[in-house]
């Protein structure tokens, strides 16, 4: 049991490297043309097809839970899925919710973490092209806007 837990918490973790790898090289590289309406907005459509890249998680999460369901000897693949799903339920509130509020569930924190990832988010899109840019990772950003994020809720 105590196994399974640190699996899924592991994979969480990692989660958040693997999506700032894919942010960087993936969306802003070859697969561009997904991700380049989540920087260019288009205010007349709710969806862009950057969405697709939460089909692209969810089907090897999903992938990962069959393999170790149905495969004894790949049971911690099951677990590495639940830590995908739960990285992924993470991302969607804090990228989706908090961050860009295409729910209005969540529209203003004084929380120095809050305004940290926002104010980073914010700074990566300041560039609408794929190069030069900055502040990929979703949980985990660049130290100096949580020390300016912390020193403003004083």
């Amino acid at each position: 049991m105590l196994t399974n837990i640190i699996i899924v918490l592991l994979t969480f973790f990692i989660m958040e490297g693997i999506t700032w790898m894919t942010h960087k090289y993936v969306m802003h590289g070859f697969l561009w043309v997904w991700h380049y309406d989540h920087h260019n907005k288009n205010p007349k459509s709710f969806f862009e097809k950057n969405d697709y890249f939460f089909i692209v998680f969810a089907v090897i999460s999903m992938s990962f839970f069959l393999i170790g369901t149905f495969v004894a000897q790949f049971w911690f693949l099951f677990y590495i899925g639940m830590g995908i799903l739960t990285y992924g339920m993470a991302y969607f509130v804090v990228h989706e919710i908090v961050i860009h509020q295409r729910f209005r569930f969540f529209t203003h924190s004084n929380n120095f973490y809050v305004k940290a990832i926002r104010r980073a988010h914010k700074n990566h899109h300041k560039h609408l092209e794929k190069g030069d840019g900055e502040c990929f990772g979703m949980l985990w950003v660049p130290f100096h806007f949580f020390k300016n994020a912390w020193n403003e809720t004083k």
